[in-house]
């Protein structure tokens, strides 16, 4: 309500100097008219639903677009040094916001990138490119234990929990995803109503099993049945860890845990929400294809899949032997990569635990080959995916099709100013704070939220066309290229091992032999037999 008596007050000044204009000197004019049209600006930002910054921050939020206005020098300088810590650079950025807004996302005179460092990545395009084809390309998940096959868009929207996100956040997101046509992951915090505005939905289940847990945290498979059962739950996500803070349970601070959230956690209110660790309805990979198939039965057949940023090689070959051994396969695995980001997280689990999206990604797209597995399992990339081109990277990479959550956020009004896990979010995005959530408009973020995934997933389109590519079975790590010096490119093909079909089934390739050796179903990596 502090906006609300802000703007009031200078309402009450701007009368007051009216008054003492009308008795007094014609100086009381000039600041009479100036309060006058800061109040009228004031009542202007509480009632537009456009900008949440302004419904929040009325008369000074405007501060921030004229920022904007000055940019990039200014607007650069400021956003680097006071908001970002890990930011996408200003072109993403921007180009993020353009296409929310259903601008044009076009730069003038050439890129801004210096393409000649080393490190420097780009895509192979054909002197035959194509047309763009009329639809965008979808895969389907669904093994052969599925009954009810799903047809996954190529750019979908990330785990992100109501607790993370406020619950209007959460409505922009639902909503946009039901007008374009693609998946809406839950996150581990369950199944709300705020999901189940029309959109298709992947329900994430982590380690506190959240919406389907008994009073003492154990897991509850009528619950889990009931909730399942739901039309719009279309595929059902065991969360192992994610990029951001791997091999640790996430954290939902007291603050947060409102009387609502903590009725669809099944959590006590006001106290801080800790996830553990790890699960406790599976210690090896051997148990953990049990719950698989377990849940994927519970569920009538809807696909049922994991999601983990990969820490050891040794771990995704004993999961694939698991598979193996009891017959049992998930339809679908998400790799999150360690740039991946969340709302709250030590910093050395940010900076130093797990792998990169690229490695992650390679290493399970070759360990799924290499036991022949690849065909009946879809594999997902996260982490850090904003653009068409890191859609088509990911997809040569191994991936059949991605998921964003900080691009998503940033649709819906996000500025990044990195006050997630204080419950204080200036634009209504990340708190809990019903005051502050109301700022964000749900009708005009939904439409954000449609245009940027449909304007990004339809730029990937035009970048394989470019390529030659009239599916993406066709692309190949010949497609992507990296410059190692200022005289030296060498392609994905070159640059990694790529294993051949079932190769780790007959003969393991020697880089690959001791991990497969020291892998086994009925653990977890062996303590010192971890490799990279």
């Amino acid at each position: 309500m502090i906006r609300f008596g802000a703007v009031v007050a200078l309402t009450v000044l701007a009368m007051i100097l009216v008054a003492a204009a009308v008795i007094g000197s014609w100086g009381w004019w000039v600041l009479a008219a100036v309060t006058m049209l800061l109040a009228a600006v004031g009542w202007y930002d509480l009632i537009q639903r456009r900008h949440s910054v302004l419904r929040n921050y009325p008369v000074v939020g405007h501060m921030r677009y004229l920022l904007e206005a000055l940019r990039p020098e200014l607007q650069q300088y400021f956003i680097e040094r006071n908001f970002d810590g890990r930011p996408f650079d200003r072109d993403v950025r921007s180009l993020i916001y353009e296409r929310a807004k259903g601008t044009a996302a076009e730069l003038s005179y050439g890129t801004e990138r210096d393409i000649n460092i080393e490190g420097y990545e780009y895509l192979v395009h054909s002197t035959a490119p194509l047309d763009e084809p009329p639809e965008p390309f979808r895969a389907r998940i669904g093994g052969p234990d599925c009954r009810h096959p799903y047809d996954m868009a190529l750019m979908n929207i990330s785990s992100m929990s109501f607790g993370a996100l406020s619950g209007n956040a959460l409505r922009a997101l639902n909503n946009g995803a039901k007008l374009g046509g693609f998946a809406h992951d839950t996150g581990e915090g369950g199944l709300t109503p705020y999901h189940l505005g029309g959109a298709d939905v992947v329900w994430e289940i982590g380690s506190g099993y959240f919406g389907t847990r008994t009073r003492d945290g154990a897991f509850d498979p009528d619950q889990f049945a009931d909730k399942a059962a739901h039309d719009a739950v279309k595929c059902i996500s065991i969360k192992l860890s994610q990029g951001a803070k791997p091999g640790v349970g996430g954290v939902l601070p007291a603050a947060k845990v409102s009387e609502e959230i903590a009725r669809y956690r099944g959590v006590p209110a006001g106290q801080k929400c800790v996830s553990p660790a790890a699960h406790s309805m599976f210690h090896t990979p051997r148990e953990l294809v049990g719950f698989i198939a377990r849940l994927r039965e519970l569920a009538d057949g809807k696909p049922v899949g994991v999601k983990l940023c990969v820490g050891s090689r040794v771990d995704i070959l004993a999961i694939c032997k698991a598979m193996l051994a009891e017959g049992i396969t998930p339809d679908f695995i998400i790799v999150d990569g360690a740039e991946g980001g969340t709302a709250a997280a030590p910093l050395e689990y940010e900076d130093h635990v797990g792998l990169p999206l690229t490695d992650g990604l390679m290493t399970v797209h070759n360990a799924l080959v290499g036991t022949g597995l690849r065909d009946v399992i879809r594999v997902g990339a996260s982490g850090k995916v904003a653009t068409g081109t890191d859609i088509v990277k990911r997809l040569i990479q191994g991936a059949d099709y991605t998921n964003a959550a900080r691009p998503m956020m940033m649709a819906t009004g996000c500025i990044q100013s990195q006050r997630c896990h204080t419950n204080h979010c200036p634009v209504g995005v990340a708190t809990q704070d019903p005051r502050r959530a109301r700022a964000l408009d749900v009708a005009d973020k939904s439409q954000r939220v449609y245009r940027y995934q449909r304007a990004t997933v339809a730029q990937a389109m035009r970048l394989m066309a470019s390529m030659g590519i009239t599916d993406p079975a066709q692309l190949s790590p010949h497609l992507l290229r990296k410059r190692l010096s200022a005289t030296e490119q060498r392609s994905y093909a070159e640059l990694y091992e790529w294993l051949p079909a079932k190769a780790l089934l007959s003969e393991p390739p020697e880089s690959w032999q001791v991990d497969w050796e020291s892998a086994t179903p009925d653990s977890f990596s062996p303590i010192g037999t971890q490799r990279i």
